[in-house]
């Protein structure tokens, strides 16, 4: 299918669309229904004096006009009579209630868009809180950020100036015709005609615009999530001279959005000299009328030139209009996905009325677990064990086994979809996710640290700790002492990769988080993969303080670690294979054996 074709096939799809999404945005601005409704009056009252002010200085004119063939024929100086000094405080006042009306509306509107980008960021953070994992497995972080930044400013800059000079421009038009009509019925009708063609063509290039503004938005997020993610990966595309194809992927996403904005602003921009030229062509049937009309007596050289002056005034706002309903039709395109994204699968609602996490000794039981991330082809089928309090289970095997969804399926980032999960007892699915990960504490092997200071960062899942609480824990996981050498100790902020430390150092920091956490269940996930040996065994040292009479499960690819663990679950392709101790398995020489043999052959 080509280009064009496709864009005519999206055109076609587009009016549902567009009405679907103009009529949930007008929803969500009747929240502001007050603001909005004294916009609307302020504007109103502008849009009246904006129209009585050229009619005003008319009979100021006149009065000068007079005054000064007045003066003239006496041969006396010129001077302000009461009347003309009346009609200049008029046409005075005119102009001050003009810019009143206008600066308070604009603010005004400035405010009801704020708000309302507020209110869409406020839900999305909302949002990303209850989405499950799954949605960030299926989306890129630039992807989802071009949502929350790029598309919610378009919004407001269009709320802000788009649809603000939209109603002030249809407020002038109205008044314009008014005016128009009182002068000449006939002329006006020529004006209308005029008028009645432009809409057409608007109405013609505003489907397209909603089309190409969509592809625009939607090619704009494809590159921030390639950026997003080469900005990330820098290292390894540098190691891997990869600078060239990168380059070139980077620049194919450029030249679509190139390609997509090139179109947008075509069609946003093709309006304005377009409807210039209607008025024009208005303006010379206008002429010709008013010119037949004065040759015959039916119209005066004042009313004309007053036609004509009210007919300038009103095809700027008509071509102005025009514009910004295409202009419009982006912000609806970016409304649209912020819809997209509000309206994702969330997860599963907490039970109600939710069973409180107990304070047990931190009993854990698969029972009959299955679960499959696509429910067609289950990944897990039948998975049972117990770990007892206190007791630390090793889950190993080979990439892909499924060690870390059996992390996710205990965590309920995942719902199982057959068997349950308890903890002391009771199914982790009837307590709420919240209550139920205060129970656990997890140190990855990807370490995240957040921009903040040192204590901030070991403090996470616990912001009301004390300054002795937050020493106590770094002391427990041994870092105490590194970060007494750094500049200003634990007031020295990081940045959110914590560039400026080693990843032993990072490693040791989110150990010392989840010790001052103190969890009854504590993941290690892959600890101690990206360090060298002697890092590796201060890192034991402080996991092993960490993991100290509570339950824990580690996931482990270094069979060494995992020796002392008091039961291993060796796993493949989502299924536990063996269970047992590290001696009782390589007594039983199968597969956990082997691969332990494989690594110390």
């Amino acid at each position: 299918m080509t280009a064009e074709k496709a864009a005519e096939k999206n055109t076609e799809m587009t009016a549902p669309r567009t009405r679907s999404t103009a009529k949930r945005f007008l929803r969500d601005l009747s929240r502001q229904r007050a603001r909005l409704w004294l916009v609307v009056g302020l504007l109103a009252c502008h849009c009246v004096f904006y129209v009585l002010a050229p009619a005003q200085s008319a009979i100021v004119v006149n009065l000068i006009w007079e005054e000064a063939k007045g003066c003239i024929a006496a041969g006396r100086a010129f001077a302000l009579t009461d009347a003309l000094t009346m009609q200049l405080g008029i046409l005075t006042s005119y102009y001050v209630i003009q810019w009143a009306t206008y600066y308070v509306s604009a603010y005004l509107m400035a405010s009801v868009a704020e708000t309302l980008t507020l209110s869409f960021r406020e839900r999305i953070a909302a949002k990303l809180n209850r989405l499950p994992l799954a949605f960030f497995d299926r989306h890129k972080a630039g992807e989802v950020l071009a949502r929350v930044t790029a598309d919610l400013d378009r919004i407001s800059e269009a709320m802000q100036t788009g649809l603000f000079q939209l109603m002030m421009a249809l407020g002038y038009i109205v008044g314009v015709l008014w005016a128009m009509l009182y002068y000449s019925p006939p002329l006006t009708c020529v004006f209308l005609g005029c008028m009645g063609v432009c809409l057409l063509i608007v109405q013609a290039v505003s489907k397209r615009t909603f089309a190409a503004a969509e592809r625009r938005q939607e090619t704009l997020a494809d590159l921030t999530g390639l950026v997003e993610e080469c900005y990330a990966g820098r290292n390894v595309i540098r190691a891997f001279n990869h600078e060239g194809a990168t380059i070139a992927s980077v620049g194919r996403d450029v030249t679509d959005n190139c390609e997509a904005q090139r179109r947008t602003d075509f069609l946003t921009n093709c309006m304005n000299p377009l409807m210039r030229t209607l008025t024009r062509i208005a303006l010379a049937l206008i002429a010709l009328a008013c010119g037949v009309q004065m040759l015959t007596g039916q119209m005066s050289v004042g009313v004309a030139q007053a036609f004509f002056q009210y007919v300038n005034i009103g095809a700027e706002p008509l071509c102005q209009a025009a514009f910004m309903v295409n202009n419009l039709q982006g912000a609806l395109a970016s409304a649209k996905r912020t819809y997209e994204l509000l309206d994702e699968p969330e997860e599963t609602p907490d039970p109600v009325p939710c069973l409180p996490a107990p304070a047990g000794p931190g009993r854990v039981a698969f029972e009959s677990v299955r679960f499959g991330y696509d429910p067609a082809t289950p990944l897990m089928e039948d998975v049972s064990f117990v770990a007892e309090p206190g007791q630390k289970v090793a889950i190993v095997g080979p990439t892909g086994a499924g060690k870390t969804t059996l992390i996710n399926l205990l965590m309920r980032f995942y719902d199982v979809q057959g068997g349950r999960i308890c903890l002391d007892g009771t199914p982790t699915e009837s307590m709420a996710r919240a209550d139920l990960r205060d129970t656990m504490g997890m140190v990855l092997q990807d370490t995240w640290l957040f921009g903040g200071t040192v204590a901030e960062n070991i403090a996470y899942g616990c912001p009301g700790a004390s300054r002795e609480q937050v020493e106590s824990a770094a002391k427990a996981a041994c870092v105490d002492h590194f970060i007494r050498t750094l500049a200003h100790g634990y007031d020295t902020v990081l940045d959110n990769e914590g560039s400026a430390l080693s990843q032993g150092q990072r490693q040791l920091l989110t150990i010392a988080r989840v010790i001052l956490r103190d969890p009854q269940v504590i993941i290690l996930d892959e600890a101690t993969s990206s360090v060298d040996t002697r890092t590796e065994a201060a890192i034991g040292r402080a996991m092993d303080r960490l993991m100290h009479g509570r339950t824990s499960f580690v996931i482990a690819h270094r069979l060494s670690t995992i020796r002392d663990a008091d039961l291993i679950l060796y796993m493949e392709h989502g299924t536990i294979v063996e269970q047992g101790t590290h001696e009782s398995l390589l007594a039983a020489d199968g597969k956990y054996a082997a691969l332990y043999n494989s690594q110390f052959a």
